[in-house]
């Protein structure tokens, strides 16, 4: 780790997580949870858990979780290290040096590498713009009317990569050609070897939040082709997780972001005093940036261009944020191709102006839908009112249901009470959501432990194995999850737990190494907050939200203690058999040992006895 175990546990200890989500999500207090809408997928239901009591988060949608730590670095999108830091800050602590592994370092020092270079590269670029070799960049610039200040706040620069001088250039200050390669500005084939990716191009670079360099969008002069490109995904670049301009837009204090389809549209939006424009980085908007988006603002204005694929783009990117709980309005182009023609042509007041009067994403999607049918004819008009009905139930709030049937039915004529009932009609029969935008709630009965069934497949029917096979690993996984949580929930109760089962009755893999720690843990008596710190041994982001899974499953709190109790006993008895029954395949392939099946046995046996002991 960067920070020691002891540093790392006092940092969590001094910050509640339910303060520190708390900040970035809505949380409401249902049972012993907090529940939020997910902030890292699209949701309409809160499937997101925050505990208190554990000092974890996990989600039963798309399975996110971890510590206070793992949602900022997710939050964030920052390092292991800056999570923490930042939560010793908010606490008031002050960190000692960092120490690091290896392994550790060597990831540390990569990723600094290619910062180094992309920060190196734009450099470069910017001044290649002021010189006479990037006159025609500077002229096209000037011509879509830049001015100096701008071009310098956005870093513009130009790439002539004639005969590869970005490369020779970065190789006398002392970078590889592996790390040139691997940081995305370079390329490399058969006939020219490892040259310049970028040439004949106006260079827009690419930041992230925290204003580091990460990429390079460049736009060729003349008709080359493609007329936009960009960098390759790199270990510090990811499009579908960044926004060109965001690191700017973020600090407009402004509680709206204007999306644009281009890197030229958010420069003329910014010139012009818009300095909350954003916009995708050459692919298409993702559920990932709409997420990033409502970390800071809810109210999203597209600003896309006016012809069919500008429209089909602004249909497509309406639903991805009212999946994201986003508000989108769209911003009238016409008569110009888009907001950069727009604003050169009636100025910034004009497109103010157009602001205001943005059309409800609702209404212009449903505005679309109208110019489809011939509404002179009875069948085609009814055709496009029962589409409206249609779409009207996919609003949940009775309240802001109401609303849009009575707007929809004065903006296209149509009788109010035949719309309301048509509605309801389609309401009635609309199929219900997928059950992961409510799983997990703690409102609802969690699944009672299953036993694993002894016996192997090939005593089962053929065609039966592998669906009977997914279903035992499943229960499996569940009862390792239970029985985890149960003694992270009560750490009393591993006295009793270790006389028959331990970490070697896990599968081996996450859950193991989760067991293993906890057990080492709770025997030396610091149960407190130990689901937190066991996640926070894992150094991959991944391994740790696996492990918040182990630690996020309920025996339920309507059991009373005793009921408790004998689910406790089923479910180590459903773990203990499991690990007996490897054990046996194990003997059978030459693998396992008789003595330690015999001691498993044994404890299964005991195991099994004082349950029923229990239950008489």
């Amino acid at each position: 780790m960067y920070y020691s175990d002891d540093i790392v546990e006092e940092v969590l200890r001094s910050n509640n997580i339910v303060d520190v989500v708390g900040t970035y999500v809505h949380l409401t207090k249902r049972g012993a949870n907090h529940f939020g809408l997910c902030p890292f997928h699209s949701e309409k239901t809160a499937s997101f858990s925050v505990s208190e009591r554990k000092q974890i988060f996990y989600c039963f949608g798309c399975h996110a979780g971890g510590n206070a730590a793992t949602f900022l670095m997710k939050y964030e999108n920052c390092s292991f290290q800056e999570a923490l830091q930042r939560l010793a800050e908010r606490a008031g602590m002050k960190l000692p040096e960092p120490s690091y592994d290896e392994e550790q370092q060597k990831k540390r020092d990569r990723r600094a590498r290619l910062l180094e270079i992309n920060k190196e590269t734009a450099v470069y670029y910017y001044k290649l713009l002021r010189s006479p070799t990037g006159r025609k960049g500077m002229a096209y610039l000037t011509e879509r009317g830049l001015s100096p200040d701008t071009i310098k706040q956005f870093g513009l620069g130009y790439a002539d990569g004639a005969r590869s001088d970005l490369v020779a250039h970065l190789r006398s200050c002392g970078y590889t050609d592996e790390e040139i390669l691997d940081a995305g500005v370079a390329a490399h084939d058969e006939k020219r070897g490892l040259h310049d990716k970028f040439w004949n191009r106006v260079i827009f670079p690419i930041q992230d939040i925290n204003r580091r360099v990460i990429g390079f969008g460049g736009r060729v002069m003349g008709d080359g082709k493609p007329k936009y490109l960009n960098s390759p995904e790199t270990d510090i670049f990811n499009k579908r997780r960044n926004l060109y301009g965001l690191h700017l837009a973020r600090r407009s204090r402004k509680d709206r972001f204007i999306l644009c389809e281009g890197y030229m549209d958010v420069i003329a939006m910014h010139q012009a005093g818009f300095s909350e424009a954003v916009a995708s980085l050459g692919t298409a908007f993702t559920s990932e940036q709409a997420v990033l988006l409502k970390r800071y603002a809810s109210d999203i204005l597209l600003a896309y261009d006016s012809d069919g694929a500008g429209t089909q783009a602004a249909l497509r990117n309406i639903r991805i944020l009212d999946e994201a709980g986003m508000q989108a309005r769209v911003i009238r182009m016409d008569p110009c191709k888009d907001p950069d023609e727009f604003i050169r042509k009636f100025g910034a007041e004009a497109f103010e102006e157009r602001i205001r009067e943005a059309r409800n994403s609702f209404f212009f999607a449903l505005d679309i839908e109208r110019d489809r049918y011939d509404m002179s004819d009875p069948a085609r008009k009814t055709q496009f009112e029962q589409e409206a009905a249609r779409r009207l139930t996919g609003f949940e709030d009775e309240i802001e249901r109401e609303n849009y049937i009575r707007a929809t039915a004065d903006r296209y004529h149509i009788s109010y009470d035949v719309l309301r009932a048509a509605v309801a009609g389609y309401g009635r029969i609309r199929r219900p959501e997928a059950s992961s935008r409510s799983g997990g709630r703690e409102d609802q009965p969690e699944p009672q432990p299953v036993p694993a069934q002894p016996g192997t497949a090939a005593e089962r029917p053929p065609e039966r194995r592998g669906t009977a096979a997914q279903r035992r690993e499943a229960a499996l996984e569940r009862n390792e999850q239970l029985l985890l949580t149960a003694l992270s929930d009560e750490p009393s109760l591993l006295q009793r737990a270790e006389r028959y089962i331990g970490p070697e009755d896990f599968r081996e893999g996450i859950g193991r190494q989760c067991a293993e720690r906890l057990w080492e843990r709770l025997r030396q008596g610091r149960g407190e907050q130990a689901a937190a710190a066991v996640i926070a041994s894992f150094e991959e982001e991944s391994s740790q939200e696996t492990a918040a899974a182990m630690f996020s499953r309920h025996l339920g709190e309507e059991l009373d203690q005793r009921e408790r109790e004998r689910a406790l006993a089923d479910i180590m008895t459903a773990v203990l058999t499991a690990s007996v029954e490897r054990e046996r395949t194990a003997m059978t392939e030459g693998r396992g040992s008789l003595m330690k099946l015999t001691t498993q046995k044994k404890r299964l046996d005991d195991l099994k006895k004082q349950a029923g002991n229990r239950r008489s």
